[in-house]
């Protein structure tokens, strides 16, 4: 139900009062705003849960991790399983829904999954950092929900990165390519392409996907695993 609230208020306000535009899919044909922003939306959501699930890990599960011995790591890593399952439900919704206007994914269904397993990689290493963060500053979860939803509007996930080229000068196009260092903002396009577009996407998207997912994950294990000895006793 959430997904389908944001829908509604996203469509409400940027397709029927701001008349956003998005690009026809290319060769898809589709121009359906909605399953144009579903196509980004769900992989943001479940990006964020991820994070945050595996942010307040640590912490929640407190007791647990005083009383007995398990690699830690475990946790952070089971909040996208738990994250994974509403989201290959919520996947299949879309899908039908695409598959009704149209739309051919059944070739692009397993690059889209092994898209997914990337993004979870992306999500769990940064999770991996954060839930030491938050042992040590408690507060921190509150601070990241803040810098989520500026990460989101700094992402086009509710409309096309096409109205950020439109408004720059030549003073200001450096920020497109402040844009283009936004690792999600990779992920986004590359499931647009899949899903709506129905096309493999552009090499240099799936270079930053793969990048930043082992990049990450890498970063998350290694301040993970220096800092697991010690959790217990901060918390």
């Amino acid at each position: 139900m959430n997904p389908l609230a944001l829908m509604l208020i996203y469509t409400l306000v940027y397709s029927f009062i701001f008349k956003a535009k998005i690009e026809i899919g290319d060769p898809s044909g589709l121009n359906i705003y909605p399953l144009w922003l579903m196509c980004g939306l769900l992989p943001w959501t479940f990006f964020t849960s991820v994070v945050n699930g595996g942010m307040s890990s640590i912490v929640s599960n407190g007791s647990l991790v005083k009383k007995v011995y398990f690699p830690r790591m475990v946790l952070p890593i089971s909040a996208m399983g738990s994250v994974g399952f509403t989201w290959v439900l919520e996947m299949a919704v879309l899908a039908i829904a695409l598959l009704l206007f149209g739309a051919n994914i059944w070739l692009w269904l397993p690059f889209t999954m092994i898209l997914m397993v990337l993004l979870g990689m992306f999500a769990v290493g940064l999770s991996m950092v954060l839930a030491v963060i938050n042992v040590h500053f408690r507060d921190m979860q509150h601070l990241v929900g803040i810098l989520l939803r500026l990460w989101m509007y700094l992402t086009p996930i509710i409309y096309p990165i096409s109205l950020v080229e439109d408004a720059v000068t030549p003073k200001t196009a450096w920020l497109v390519d402040l844009y283009h260092l936004n690792p999600m903002e990779h992920f986004s396009v590359a499931f647009r392409n899949l899903l709506y577009d129905n096309r493999m996407p552009a090499g240099h998207d799936l270079v930053w996907c793969v990048f930043a997912a082992f990049g990450m994950l890498a970063i998350g294990f290694w301040v993970f695993a220096k800092n697991e000895k010690k959790l217990a006793e901060l918390l």
